[in-house]
């Protein structure tokens, strides 16, 4: 794959996007690791196949990779050779339970924080390129509210904020939340209450981070679900298998598939910009 001599070309070269639908670029963030992030994409991500959608998981997160662990796969290729040159996006995809694409990430190198702005443009170029016909693009992003994460979340449509009911996670969801509204102007979050004992505590949760936004902050945040703590979530983890496809009956698997559902009911643009396009423009703009 070539590197593009700028931005501006790589602009130009969104038009050969070869999608034939819109897409929803859905990113799931949490603020801090440890938050559960990764298992609400990958999870939704298989509920979302398993309902007949086209989904793709990219792992935004280059220097501490895990999509690819938790689904117990071992990809040759990652989005590390991408950005070197050595693989097209395509020739790096994996496939995963329900037939979940995924853009795998690596692990213990160079962080996307610390890319070029060649090096991002060269991301940029592979998504123009993709021949991929997608209904869904989950990104799960970076813990941590650097540039690389910004421009992640500021690329997708729907945003996702998980977030679990202990002082940190609650701190830090909220600094992700003031920042994207605050510096960029994005009006609208979808909170997730993670590993909550009770569907009251997860409420409770969403309620505590909603009387701090609206004192302070100009901002919407709409309540997605609680996942409850589940011993068959751990079960699944330790079989590097998505809970909805390991134990599908399972009360953590049951609220994953309402989150799915909820998000298969987001609006999705009608315009140009409801395609990848829309991901790969918006991504060009925030490096710029």
């Amino acid at each position: 794959m070539q590197m593009p001599g700028s931005l501006t070309d790589q602009a130009a070269g969104l038009r050969r996007i070869n999608s034939r639908r819109p897409v929803q670029v859905i990113a799931v963030t949490s603020g801090k690791g440890g938050a559960g992030k990764t298992n609400v994409a990958v999870n939704m991500a298989v509920a979302m196949a398993g309902d007949g959608k086209k989904v793709m998981v990219m792992d935004a997160d280059l220097g501490l990779a895990n999509v690819d662990i938790m689904f117990g796969l071992h990809p040759k290729f990652n989005l590390s050779h991408v950005i070197s040159g050595e693989r097209t996006l395509e020739e790096i995809i994996v496939t995963g339970p329900a037939g979940v694409q995924i853009v795998p990430a690596s692990s213990g190198t160079q962080n996307m924080a610390e890319l070029t702005p060649m090096q991002h443009a060269g991301v940029i170029q592979a998504f123009s390129e993709i021949g991929q016909d997608l209904d869904v693009l989950i990104i799960d992003t970076a813990a941590g509210i650097n540039d690389s994460v910004v421009s992640f979340i500021r690329a997708a449509q729907e945003v996702i904020v998980v977030v679990c009911d202990e002082p940190a996670s609650i701190t830090d969801a909220y600094a992700v939340i003031k920042l994207l509204n605050r510096d960029y102007g994005i009006p609208r979050f979808r909170v997730v209450s993670n590993m909550a004992q009770s569907m009251q505590e997860g409420r409770e949760l969403f309620n505590k981070m909603v009387r701090v936004t609206d004192k302070y902050l100009d901002v919407i945040l709409d309540f997605m679900g609680t996942v409850p703590y589940d011993e068959y979530l751990k079960k699944a983890l330790q079989k590097q298998k998505a809970v909805v496809e390991a134990y599908p009956r399972s009360k953590s698997a049951m609220a994953f598939k309402s989150l799915a559902k909820r998000a298969d009911n987001w609006p999705i643009p009608k315009n140009a910009g409801g395609h990848l396009e829309f991901f790969v423009e918006r991504l060009i703009q925030n490096t710029q």
